[in-house]
């Protein structure tokens, strides 16, 4: 007997590499009607075009960033790899500026592959005293010329606020596009699109994913031609996210706005802690009066909260004495808060800074504190008890 199949509340994982196309003259239509670049088209071909799973998921994203098309990768870096990659036009491409405290993988990138693959002129706009100047940005702007401006609305990891909104205008008054890494901010800190950013990316491993069980990436935008290239662009180099990727992240996503609040809350707080511990020598938090970028996040994020991130440097009697501190709290916390190269989980995690950002941050005693969403004072009770072992003994 031929039962009739029920709709779920979700579009199913569609794992097909290709797609059933009936006659040649559907055929035809579709493979014409891909040369449009359509984000979600009518007639799917292959999957590693276009997938009706991944574009279900990319509809999600776009609520969360109110922004007309969005495209999902198979991680932040394959995002960046994309957003940037469209912008580049042989030998007419010109001087690309990035703000210097940024992501480390993305630091490797502008050196290994857009330096040293493709022959591209870079130029670094780096803070003082963890505050970017946009006196010396402009000038570097009208000296320089670049085509492309990129920078991190919370940067990595100093959680240096600049003023975003600024940037943008400063950057499109010298004829430069912008792009936005907006992953520790998020779209329910800041949507730079409104502020006239021409590509937003995130890694969606962290916040919108959130459980440490995805790898992924997305870029958004409001430009239709921007779009364009940009699917020709993931199309072609083999970027898109796989279905049951993108399927799990649909699902995550629907929690991501209760969770961030919850991250930001239990950061905001945990600060605050950590700012009048004895252990601790500073407090990187842009909630905190005492953060140099202070006035820029309050400005920026009107009240929402100040991201999920904590930077803070033990006391100690030089180096030496720091790190061995670091050590001592690391290993202290180590059942409750381990050490993962990652962030935005929903469970606390912590990075040592000197042993991933090495000689730009000679920091020993510097802890990243990625904040989750137990319970507050679980969290606090963790890691002041290790504060508390960090002494030497």
């Amino acid at each position: 007997m031929k039962t009739t199949m029920q709709q779920g509340t979700r579009v199913p994982i569609y794992r097909d590499a290709g797609y059933i196309l009936e006659n040649p003259e559907i055929t035809k239509k579709a493979f014409k009607e891909e040369q449009d670049h359509h984000r979600a088209p009518d007639l799917y071909i292959y999957s590693r075009y276009r997938n009706p799973t991944v574009a279900a998921t990319e509809e999600q994203v776009m609520a969360l960033e109110g922004c007309e098309w969005a495209l999902l990768t198979q991680s932040g870096m394959a995002a960046i790899d994309v957003a940037l990659s469209i912008f580049q036009q042989g030998p007419d491409t010109g001087t690309w500026l990035f703000f210097s405290d940024i992501y480390g993988g993305t630091n490797s990138y502008i050196d290994r592959v857009l330096q040293f693959r493709r022959g591209l002129k870079i130029k670094r706009f780096s803070p003082a005293s963890y505050r970017y100047d946009l006196d010396e940005l402009e000038a570097i702007l009208r000296a320089e010329k670049p085509r492309l401006v990129y920078f991190e609305a919370i940067s990595n990891p100093m959680l240096i606020v600049t003023d975003c909104r600024e940037v943008i205008r400063l950057a499109k008054k010298h004829g430069a596009a912008v792009v936005v890494d907006n992953t520790f901010a998020t779209p329910y800190l800041w949507h730079p699109l409104e502020d006239g950013a021409d590509l937003v990316i995130h890694s969606a491993t962290k916040y919108l994913s959130g459980h440490n069980n995805i790898t992924a990436g997305v870029v958004c935008g409001n430009d239709g031609k921007l779009g364009q290239a940009c699917i020709e662009y993931r199309k072609y180099v083999g970027h898109v996210l796989s279905p049951d990727d993108a399927y799990r992240l649909g699902t995550q996503m629907k929690s991501f706005e209760l969770r961030y609040e919850r991250h930001c809350r239990n950061a905001e707080k945990l600060a605050a802690r950590l700012s009048r511990q004895p252990e601790v020598e500073q407090v990187l938090f842009p909630g905190l009066s005492s953060h140099p970028t202070h006035a820029e996040a309050l400005k920026l994020f009107a009240g929402k909260g100040f991201g999920a991130m904590i930077t803070f440097d033990l006391k100690g009697n030089g180096p030496a004495d720091k790190g061995e501190a670091a050590g001592r709290f690391i290993g202290a916390v180590s059942a409750r808060i381990p050490q993962v190269p990652t962030l935005g989980d929903t469970a606390t995690t912590l990075l040592h800074v000197e042993s991933v950002w090495g000689e730009k941050y000679p920091l020993p005693g510097m802890i990243r504190l990625s904040v989750g969403i137990e319970k507050y004072e679980e969290i606090e009770a963790a890691v002041i008890d290790g504060l508390s072992r960090s002494l030497p003994s």
